[in-house]
């Protein structure tokens, strides 16, 4: 299948933007979370005022540099990633079909972290991934896995044309890469991450990413080993949740390199001694027309400001 030969395109061109499976460690006081009404943009989304930001860094890695300032007007955005429960209200409501349950040479499945086979070289990332003709958003690690019980949990699968799909279902739009990430900010300026100064403060963990050793066990001292349910860490400055790690995020930005798009964040895959990407700055290229188990979206609204608002 083409989608295949595009999976070690994807692994050749960002290899860092990998992705773990597993599930919940155990409960946590995650956000409650209800579908918002689709007639009302403004719901479930967060106002960031205009202002300026200062993207990437010079500190990590070198398609983050250099630092540059870029002005952002005001516009409201998700308060967490969008969910299964939210896509599937989607989808129920306009018969949608996402381009890894389309049949076709260019659709079909998505990429699974796993191999299919018994792995002895682990530091060969083409063994890492694998394509899955049965994976979609209803079944986010292809086969047998499934979403029911999860409505709350990050929606993946999602290639771009799907993510933006949603948003002009809402009334809505995918994030700027500067707009997205002066909200993942959350006011703190030139901080590596959106919480602070340093990486793990007093010991604590403070988003969903990867500990032990990768990519073999991630064990979940952070309170998950894989993906996690929204809004399980503190928010950020604006009161946004999870702009760091769980998954990545799809922006309109252009990358580079033709047919593929600027993603966000980092994802629950991102380990210390191997990505290091749950931070604003961190940027990664996404095909477009490819989805795998830890890449997501959240949607903006670019209407009038709170103090303008009926």
């Amino acid at each position: 299948m083409k989608n295949a030969g595009r999976l070690a395109g994807v692994m050749a061109g960002s290899a860092m933007i990998l992705a773990a499976c597993g599930s919940e460690t155990g409960p946590q006081a995650c956000l409650p979370v209800a579908v918002p009404d689709p007639a009302d943009p403004g719901a479930a989304m967060v106002w960031v005022p205009a202002g300026s930001v200062q993207l990437g860094s010079d500190d990590f890695f070198p398609e983050e540099a250099p630092v540059r300032t870029e002005q952002v007007e005001g516009f409201w955005i998700g308060v967490h990633e969008v969910t299964n429960g939210e896509f599937a209200a989607f989808v129920e409501a306009t018969g949608y079909v996402t381009l890894a349950e389309r049949e076709g040479a260019e659709a079909g499945g998505g990429g699974v972290f796993g191999p299919g086979v018994q792995v002895r070289d682990w530091s060969d990332i083409r063994t890492w991934w694998r394509f899955d003709p049965r994976a979609s958003w209803r079944r986010p690690q292809g086969g047998s896995s499934a979403i029911e019980g999860r409505e709350n949990w990050p929606v993946v699968q999602i290639a771009y044309e799907d993510a933006l799909a949603y948003a002009r279902w809402r009334g809505h739009d995918l994030p700027g890469e500067a707009e997205w990430e002066r909200a993942a900010r959350g006011g703190l300026e030139g901080a590596p991450y959106v919480w602070g100064s340093q990486m793990r403060p007093g010991g604590a963990y403070q988003a969903n990413h990867w500990q032990g050793v990768f990519p073999v066990r991630d064990t979940g001292e952070d309170g998950h080993a894989g993906l996690a349910p929204v809004g399980c860490y503190a928010p950020n400055g604006y009161g946004l949740y999870d702009v760091a790690g769980n998954v990545w995020e799809w922006t309109q930005d252009e990358w580079e390199q033709p047919g593929f798009r600027v993603i966000k964040g980092g994802s629950f895959l991102c380990s210390d001694s191997y990505c290091h990407r749950y931070r604003p700055a961190a940027r990664q290229p996404g095909d477009e027309r490819f989805s795998t188990e830890h890449l997501g979206f959240r949607t903006v609204w670019r209407g009038p400001a709170p103090d303008t608002r009926d």
